[in-house]
């Protein structure tokens, strides 16, 4: 279950992302844009005040997300789905998916498919992280695979469910879009207050999730524990923060 609370500690950086990939749509007036995976709904509120003339759509599998996000009363038709059942509408001008498919193991069909259907002049904007190589992640999956916790989460946590910069504009072209991708790290510099590492506060809002899920409350308080003894050691406090670098891979293609 999505909590929005925890989902937003370090907001600002969690947002970063979506504005640099939202610069890159060059759509003037679009008909009708759609977010999949809007979460709590404030980013796609954006949109809306970008473009005031379209039809805006966010969309999210999380009732909870959902609930945040419709609270917000803004001017944007909020439902829960599932982006496995989404399908562009014949006037959907712009497709925004931030952070999103990296939960989904068969993304890239979906990516095709949407993309094939979309209107000519449309936008597919996405975005998701590529840090499954960090020491964050690195950590969590030896974690996660050790003898106390493999039979309840081994097989949970993903090596790198995503591919790089180039494979996403390998598909996107096969499917008739001209492409601009990129990739960039940002150095998150993490405030080390509390008494708890301020990366597993960051990894209990998407990563952890799942795990927290599968184990139980006495289990998962010792996974965590341990977890973050370990993630003190890879990302020490320097001047009172801890740098955090985070690779995010994106993709602005327009349909023919």
């Amino acid at each position: 279950m999505w909590d929005p609370t925890v989902y937003h500690r370090f907001g600002n950086e969690r947002s970063r992302p979506f504005h640099d990939l939202v610069s890159r749509i060059g759509a003037e007036r679009p008909r009708a844009v759609a977010d999949l995976g809007c979460g709590p709904g404030e980013l796609t509120a954006g949109l809306a005040r970008r473009w005031p003339d379209a039809r805006i759509t966010g969309l999210d599998s999380s009732p909870e997300m959902i609930d945040k996000a419709r609270a917000l009363a803004a001017p944007v038709e909020f439902d829960v789905a599932d982006v496995h059942d989404w399908q562009p509408a014949p006037d959907t001008d712009v497709v925004v998916t931030n952070a999103v498919l990296q939960w989904v193991p068969d993304h890239r069909a979906l990516i095709e498919r949407w993309v094939r259907a979309l209107p000519s002049g449309a936008w597919f904007a996405m975005q998701v992280p590529g840090n499954f190589d960090a020491p964050s992640h690195r950590a969590l999956r030896a974690l996660a695979r050790s003898g106390p916790y493999a039979d309840a989460v081994g097989e949970i946590v993903r090596e790198a469910p995503v591919d790089d910069a180039a494979g996403y504009a390998a598909l996107l072209i096969g499917a008739g879009a001209a492409v601009d991708a990129w990739e960039t790290t940002y150095v998150h510099l993490l405030p080390a207050t509390g008494p708890e590492h301020p990366v597993l506060r960051w990894m209990e809002g998407t990563a952890l999730r799942p795990v927290k899920a599968a184990l139980a409350e006495p289990a998962w308080r010792d996974f965590r524990a341990a977890l973050g003894a370990t993630l003190a050691a890879e990302y020490p406090a320097r001047s009172g923060y801890v740098a955090f670098p985070f690779r995010r891979i994106f993709t602005v293609a327009t349909i023919a």
